[in-house]
């Protein structure tokens, strides 16, 4: 992987080491993707005991956030190495932001990493309104994490009788594909 550039504002420590963000390359997204993939298949197995047939999220939601009109991608870095990366959409006229798909990598759970990116995130976007994202409801650690380490409000539960509004669970994604929405209001929106 190539050299990443550091955006040395969003420095975060976590005790003599520290976290940023960093641009990632096109040349980046084949490692980011697998990253990303092998992330949430240890959220899969932690939840079910088993690893999903196919990857989770699909190489084509992977794509399409990438491609998506605003979209933002970046590595969290712990002193300038690769343990995380975040796909957000960034919107300049409304400022309802997005955290579309968010990671760290499984070999540096447990160490509050997350939370020190999240806030890295948050500086690098302070005009941000509101930031929006979604998990699976079986996704346990992850409604903690952006509840209570990140002050997320829990504001939609999509299910069979509330589908997701722009299209329907990945098939693959195991459950019943029910999901939670989640809004942080940073400012008033008037």
């Amino acid at each position: 992987m190539p050299a990443l550039k550091q955006e040395e504002p969003l420095n975060q420590d976590i005790g003599e080491s520290r976290v940023t963000l960093a641009v990632a390359d096109k040349r980046d997204l084949l490692d980011f993707k697998r990253e990303l993939q092998q992330a949430f298949s240890a959220g899969m197995v932690e939840a079910f005991g088993a690893a999903p047939d196919e990857p989770i999220p699909s190489d084509e939601d992977i794509e399409e956030s990438v491609n998506a009109t605003g979209a933002a991608i970046h590595h969290v870095l712990l002193d300038g190495s690769v343990v995380g990366g975040a796909i957000l959409t960034i919107d300049p006229v409304t400022h309802r932001n997005s955290l579309d798909l968010f990671y760290i990598s499984t070999r540096q759970h447990g160490r509050g990493l997350g939370q020190l990116a999240w806030r890295a995130i948050e500086a690098r976007y302070p005009e941000t309104r509101v930031w929006e994202t979604h998990t699976p409801y079986f996704e346990k650690r992850n409604i903690h994490f952006y509840v209570n380490k990140c002050g997320f409000k829990i504001v939609e539960y999509y299910s069979v009788r509330h589908p997701l509004p722009h299209r329907p669970p990945p098939e693959s994604m195991p459950g019943d594909g029910d999901f939670f929405r989640f809004e942080k209001i940073m400012r008033d929106e008037r």
